[in-house]
């Protein structure tokens, strides 16, 4: 009885916990996922991954809120892709280059691009690398926008 008196009071805690989370970040984090390699020996499991994310081939950008399902697949492909937090001015100039409208409502567009392959390429060691050691797949915080704008011209 002790015991489950323990766990209701610590259930009724957690719900107040998470909504002082969500009133102190009332900005919107936005995510950019851009699809950097191919199809070849992928497994079933993180082809369907990429699928739900709508990174159907390479160079295809696709964006997110962050929220904790995207965020939970973004860490099962993230051998397949590089993502970061888009700035508003890169955003407007996607939805302005690349943009396609909605055939259902035509005031809104689509949350996915396809892109060129970037000027100068990914990095300096490649595809298959992390960001973090100099080469392109994993997360690039800021620095995903002047990839983008590499990949607009």
């Amino acid at each position: 009885m002790i015991k489950m008196e323990k766990e209701n009071k610590e259930n009724q805690q957690t719900p107040t916990k998470d909504v002082k989370v969500k009133k102190e970040s009332s900005k919107e984090v936005l995510l950019a996922l851009v699809r950097i390699r191919g199809e070849i020996g992928i497994s079933k499991e993180i082809r369907d991954t990429l699928d739900m994310l709508k990174l159907h081939k390479r160079n295809f950008c696709s964006i997110y809120k962050a929220t904790p399902s995207v965020v939970g697949m973004v860490q099962k492909a993230k051998d397949y892709i590089t993502w970061g937090e888009i700035d508003e001015p890169v955003l407007k100039k996607l939805i302005e280059t690349r943009g396609q409208p909605n055939p259902k409502d035509n005031t809104r567009t689509k949350s996915f691009f396809r892109l060129n392959s970037p000027k100068k390429g990914y990095g300096r060691k490649g595809i298959k690398k992390p960001f973090s050691t100099g080469g392109a797949l994993g997360n690039r915080g800021e620095k995903i926008n002047d990839l983008l704008k590499r990949m607009l011209y």
